[in-house]
């Protein structure tokens, strides 16, 4: 079985939780396009959706406070990590209960592969896969730029077996925030909240990851809720049938449009200037996590 475990950030660290709430909604959507039934959803937050959820999908609900006094899904690294971390934690933990051989963390508006599932199903006993293919996707453009190394930039690029986070047996879904940091260690920033550099993580705990042999999922950008703000930047290719029949994404303009938002003059953007990509930035010399405390 494969677990797909996804968080929601705090209703107070959001610049349009209606906007969060249909994202998540597209997401729960793309998942469950599963062409196998060997999978559980597990989704945590502090505020249940307002919307049914899919068959399969069940939701943890957490009390934590709000992670940053800022009303914007740009809260700075530290309190992303510690609200995202600490609520994989107990998505993990949750998982256990259904016993899933395999987890996968999916962020809340990204797009999984329909044959993740019985990818997964097929090959067990693996040390799990990393997502080196895959996709970025502008909704806003309508037009996607195909990556190689999308584990880099996408949160949504990890199945690791569960007994590899090796969670201990005496935490549940009720645990404190610190108590789940102090269970995962340099867990928390490491894999849980971020991802950056979890391959290193992983590989240096003597696990290497295996490439996932298809393009597996989806990195959707410039929806406004972006706790990195990514955007697709430049020409990109005009969408094609193959997002929806693989990914659950239908097109959102025209196909004159698309073309036009691709490699036309929109798509150069003229008006901005260009930025370092997040993933590009310099490794933090100090822990994210390191002197931080949520505010009271």
């Amino acid at each position: 079985m494969l677990a797909f475990i996804t968080t929601l950030r705090h209703p107070h660290n959001s610049a349009d939780y209606g906007r969060v709430e249909a994202l998540l909604q597209d997401t729960l959507a793309s998942i469950a396009r599963q062409t196998c039934d060997d999978y559980v959803v597990i989704v945590v937050g502090n505020r249940a959706p307002s919307f049914p959820l899919p068959s399969r999908t069940h939701f943890v609900e957490v009390d934590f406070v709000r992670p940053s006094l800022q009303r914007t899904a740009q809260t700075g690294n530290a309190p992303l990590v510690w609200d995202k971390g600490t609520k994989v934690g107990v998505g993990l933990v949750a998982a256990g209960e259904f016993n899933p051989e395999y987890v996968m963390q999916v962020d809340a508006d990204d797009f999984v592969h329909r044959d993740l599932a019985a990818f997964a199903h097929d090959n067990p006993g693996r040390p799990g896969w990393v997502l080196k293919r895959g996709v970025m996707y502008s909704r806003a453009r309508n037009a996607y730029t195909v990556q190689r190394r999308l584990f880099r930039i996408c949160g949504t690029s990890f199945i690791v077996p569960l007994e590899a986070y090796e969670v201990p047996a005496h935490l549940t879904v009720s645990a404190t925030q610190q108590e789940i940091a102090d269970a995962f260690g340099d867990g928390l920033e490491e894999v849980l909240g971020n991802h950056r550099y979890s391959l290193e993580w992983w590989e240096r705990r003597g696990r290497v990851l295996e490439p996932l042999p298809f393009s597996g999922a989806v990195y959707h950008v410039d929806t406004g809720e972006n706790h990195s703000g990514n955007e697709l930047l430049g020409p990109a290719r005009p969408y094609r049938p193959h997002l929806a029949r693989d990914f659950g994404i239908n097109a959102s303009k025209g196909p004159a449009s698309t073309v036009w938002s691709s490699v036309g003059l929109p798509a150069l953007k003229p008006d901005r200037s260009p930025r370092l990509p997040s993933f590009m930035s310099p490794r933090p010399r100090t822990a994210y996590l390191q002197g931080y405390s949520p505010p009271e």
